[in-house]
């Protein structure tokens, strides 16, 4: 036993500590249509996250290959705009528990009138539901408490001031410090 201990006590931190997993949320990357790159900000955070989630249209398994590369953890789906490798890869939506947190990602959830009952319905175990299409930046809940996010897109602002991703933390059951980031136009 080392100094301090006694053959009763827990010792192990790992025993009473929830360790956060940190995640990046992105979507509509459409690489190299509407940007030759993702920006830089987006890829360093990538790379320091745990857990990497895309909502799709990605435009060119190249793409899907380089985030493979540099996630540690990647969930993705395909979107209307991926099609041959893409949608051979990936599925169409993709659920996995995070730290507790049930999620699921799906491209497109329909118009944005009555979304959230709609989708609270479609996904009625789920407590964060990751989608993208529209490019709009969306963080609202269902009645049910369904978590719908978007994170936007990092290259096509559509009619945004800027384009976005995602950070968040999940931990304990929950997804916390929800952040959209702005990423700078390109020039």
């Amino acid at each position: 036993m080392g100094a301090g201990s006694s053959a009763g006590e827990k010792v192990a931190a790992w025993d009473d500590v929830v360790v956060p997993v940190s995640l990046v949320l992105t979507s509509d990357t459409h690489v190299p249509h509407r940007s030759r790159d993702l920006p830089h900000s987006l890829w360093t955070a990538i790379e320091a996250a745990d857990v990497v989630v895309h909502a799709g249209d990605w435009v060119d398994a190249a793409l899907l290959d380089m985030f493979e590369t540099r996630s540690k953890r990647l969930i993705g789906v395909y979107g209307n705009n991926d099609h041959g490798a893409l949608r051979e890869r990936l599925p169409e939506v993709a659920r996995a528990e995070i730290e507790g947190v049930r999620v699921a990602v799906v491209h497109e959830t329909g118009d944005k009138k009555g979304r959230e009952q709609r989708c609270a319905a479609r996904f009625p175990d789920t407590d964060v539901l990751v989608f993208g299409h529209s490019h709009i930046p969306w963080d609202t809940r269902a009645a049910n408490g369904l978590r719908l996010l978007n994170p936007g897109s990092p290259t096509d602002r559509r009619r945004q001031p800027h384009g976005t991703f995602v950070t968040a933390v999940a931990a304990g059951g929950e997804l916390r410090d929800v952040t959209f980031h702005p990423v700078p136009p390109r020039r």
